[in-house]
């Protein structure tokens, strides 16, 4: 059963004829035999293979067998190895008992017992097989344990990654029912008033003006939709590697300053204001689409936090960038927050005071890394915020040329 562990014996003797018929005694024993005829060569072999057993000569000149023996009892690679020593001289010499001294296990006389030779060998090299097949099963279970150790580790990291995936499941949910509900809301109460002064030929609640007013409230109402659902697809769009980028040449100050012009309402019923500096024209290579939708959603945070205070905008030109700043005076963020407002569904400040899904920091971030781009914020808890956007510049031939090769 344990015959496939290799077991090998190491003879020693200052005498060939003496290595030979103690080989031709044990070469039946299933094992490979070593000879050296000096300790200087059994030190040599000890060091090079692991034996099951050695057997030397006592009487050897230079290092004779019992020096050699406590040698190896002092060498951490040898000094496990049993020990059997044969001698010539009689029995009434006592070397049997200097020999166990040494470290022996054994000791025979000469002239050798075959039989008695065999079964000793046999025994060690049984002992020996044992205890390499005990040790490899102790080794088989340490690697057993060591790897159920790490797929414990592993499946606790996927168990939190997996509790996290779910808490932001059922957070995304929450806040989607109720983004979703508002403008919804808004827009049942608008169709519930119509009905009833249509029920009542109310002709009044119909004028010109009125009318007016209705459809702006039910734009506002279906964009708020749109933007919602826009973002999710944008998610989407993201995590499939399929968001889309349609570069074309464009001055940069110019869509921001447009972009300002739009957000006036917004400014007005957040009761602050938008002030717009631009240094110089900013033409590149960029997509006008993206890059509005990036500085839409700053200036969204920017007039949410800012704490109904003036919100400072500007582009300007540093170290061949176009730079985007979006500055608040609102709450801040914290410097711990700092490290998560640009991963999904994470929101500035509390659900109880935000509105959103929590996606607009997230997706602006991917589409400015995009365009080779860069966002960043620096704030202070308490004393507002400052997000700046970074896009490489391209020259004006080359731009030219990078939107002719897009629209060809």
């Amino acid at each position: 059963m344990l015959s496939h562990i290799q077991a090998k014996l190491l003879i020693v003797d200052d005498l060939p004829e003496n290595l030979l018929a103690l080989e031709a005694l044990v070469k039946g024993s299933d094992c490979e035999v070593h000879q050296a005829q000096s300790a200087d060569q059994a030190l040599s072999l000890l060091l090079e293979h692991e034996f099951a057993l050695a057997i030397l000569d006592v009487q050897m000149p230079g290092m004779n067998g019992f020096e050699l023996a406590e040698l190896m009892r002092g060498m951490e690679k040898t000094k496990n190895i049993p020990i059997v020593f044969v001698s010539a001289a009689g029995r009434e010499m006592n070397y049997a008992f200097k020999g166990y001294e040494s470290g022996a296990v054994d000791f025979l006389h000469k002239p050798l017992d075959p039989h008695a030779v065999k079964s000793k060998v046999a025994v060690f090299i049984d002992l020996f097989r044992q205890r390499k097949a005990l040790k490899q099963q102790l080794e088989a279970i340490e690697r057993s344990r060591e790897e159920q150790a790490q797929l414990l580790a592993q499946l606790q990291v996927t168990r939190g990654e997996l509790e996290r995936a779910v808490q932001m499941r059922d957070d995304f949910m929450s806040i989607v029912s109720h983004e979703v509900r508002t403008p919804l809301n808004g827009l049942i109460l608008e169709t519930q008033l119509r009905k009833m002064h249509l029920a009542r030929d109310n002709a009044d609640a119909f004028t010109l003006d009125k009318m007016r007013a209705m459809v702006e409230r039910d734009e506002r109402q279906i964009n708020s939709l749109i933007r919602l659902i826009e973002d999710m697809l944008d998610v989407s769009r993201i995590r499939t590697g399929k968001l889309s980028i349609r570069p074309s040449l464009f001055d940069l100050s110019q869509l921001v300053g447009g972009l300002i012009e739009n957000f006036a309402a917004q400014a007005i019923a957040a009761q602050s204001s938008i002030n717009f500096s631009a240094e110089a024209a900013l033409s590149g290579v960029w997509d006008e689409f993206r890059i509005e939708q990036v500085v839409a959603n700053l200036l969204t945070n920017a007039l949410r936090y800012g704490a109904k205070s003036p919100v400072q905008v500007r582009t300007f030109e540093q170290q061949g960038m176009a730079c985007i700043e979006v500055k608040d005076q609102g709450i801040g963020i914290s410097e711990q927050n700092q490290q998560r407002i640009f991963q999904q569904f994470e929101r500035v400040a509390s659900s109880q005071s935000s509105a959103g899904l929590g996606l607009g920091l997230y997706i602006s971030e991917q589409i400015v890394l995009a365009h080779g781009g860069s966002i960043g914020v620096h704030s202070i808890e308490g004393q507002g915020a400052t997000f700046t956007v970074r896009l490489p510049l391209t020259d004006l031939p080359q731009a030219a040329d990078h939107q002719q090769a897009t629209s060809a």
